[in-house]
């Protein structure tokens, strides 16, 4: 069995190649850089470890590795795949589209079996944004045979992958724990499922959990964390305080979750514990830089931090936390992250209120604008007072 993966990064290798080479398939990784592209196809073999007091390793091998530039050769390969997935980022996806759609074309002149392609994206309906850019280069023929011919079932992925730091440049480490859901597709019902992955009827009660309680929590974790001087996610999960925040707000999304999916309440507690567990795992250094970036994203309507609130706030839930939590991103000032530049140059420019509106979508008289303000100005003053007692 054959595998098109696009993206050979960190959670590409150490994630859904290790998955899918345990399932028998042969990985050939599509990626822009030149230099990872030529390892992978002259070692054609690579590490995963895990982060665990064993450190377990396990050899990733039977790999190829093509330019993401060759378009010719990339539709070539996924003309002959049985299965394609992404890790790329979902700003990326309309730049893989145009090929994906050739290699659609072209199975189709060969009268190949159905063809699933995942987007494993952190992102709710990755899979469904893929195919509307792929769409875009096909006719309404060619769109008309694909609906046949393609499934495009959407997925949730969870697995934590650092920043690596190994002599070995394709060796990755990442946490024990993984889950990868997809949805099921009628297209695919004639088709052996993965081992390891977990299918599902309705994928969107998956997603919103782990969106809202992995992406969140680690994301509360990181902007908190940030503001007291802390380099890692583990260094953070020692201060009480940054706990207490993590827990608070796991606790609003958690009730959302619970209130708007029915999940059974006692095992999303457990389900929240267990990821608590995973964010302090001694055996991994998670930077907050990495959590922290693209905070502009993580501020957005639909993202980890305002559509929970908002999901809390439409069901009575009181929020605290999660605003607690937008107003300290609003502190994350990266030099090496754009998003991060250019809302610290909004704040500046324009103001707290009107920032806070525009990445948001919080109406200035929204409550929850009006409490994430409020905490951002007590942040301010706390940060001051601690700048004053520091240079007494």
């Amino acid at each position: 069995m054959k595998a098109v993966h696009f993206g050979a990064g960190n959670i590409g290798r150490g994630f859904i190649g290790a998955l899918l080479h345990d399932a028998g398939y042969e990985i050939c990784f599509v990626d822009v850089n030149d230099k990872l592209v030529s390892e992978l196809k002259e070692k054609g073999q690579y590490s995963v470890k895990l982060a665990n007091e064993q450190a377990d390793t396990y050899l990733i091998d039977h790999i190829n590795a093509i330019d993401g530039k060759d378009t010719a050769l990339v539709a070539e390969t996924i003309a002959d795949a049985d299965i394609v997935t992404t890790a790329v980022g979902v700003s990326i996806l309309k730049h893989i589209a145009a090929a994906i759609a050739k290699g659609i074309t072209l199975r189709a002149a060969g009268g190949k079996a159905v063809l699933p392609i995942i987007a494993c994206e952190n992102a709710l309906g990755g899979s469904t944004i893929l195919k509307q850019f792929v769409y875009e280069h096909l006719s309404a023929e060619e769109q008309a045979q694909a609906d046949q011919q393609i499934a495009f079932p959407d997925a949730a992925v969870d697995r934590i992958v650092p920043l690596q730091q190994h002599e070995d440049a394709l060796q990755v480490t990442v946490e024990p724990f993984y889950e990868w859901t997809v949805e099921r597709s009628p297209l695919l019902d004639p088709l052996t499922e993965i081992e390891g992955v977990h299918y599902v009827d309705q994928l969107e009660p998956y997603i919103e959990r782990k969106l809202f309680t992995v992406n969140t929590g680690h994301c509360v974790a990181a902007y908190h964390g940030y503001l007291r001087g802390y380099t890692t996610i583990q260094e953070a999960m020692k201060d009480t305080a940054v706990v207490a925040e993590v827990k608070g707000a796991l606790l609003e999304s958690g009730a959302a979750l619970v209130q708007a999916y029915q999940f059974d309440e006692k095992e999303h507690a457990q389900y929240v514990e267990q990821i608590l567990e995973r964010f302090i795992n001694p055996y991994l250094v998670d930077e907050i830089a990495r959590i922290g970036r693209s905070p502009i994203r993580k501020l957005s309507p639909n993202d980890r931090l305002v559509r929970p609130a908002l999901l809390a706030y439409g069901y009575g839930i009181p929020v605290t936390h999660l605003t607690a939590a937008m107003a300290a991103a609003l502190y994350f000032d990266y030099k090496d992250d754009p998003e991060s530049v250019e809302l610290q140059a909004s704040l500046q420019e324009n103001g707290l209120h009107a920032t806070l509106a525009k990445y948001t979508g919080l109406d200035e008289k929204h409550p929850l604008h009006m409490q994430a303000a409020k905490q951002y100005s007590e942040l301010e003053q706390s940060l001051r007072q601690a700048e004053k007692g520091m240079s007494l």
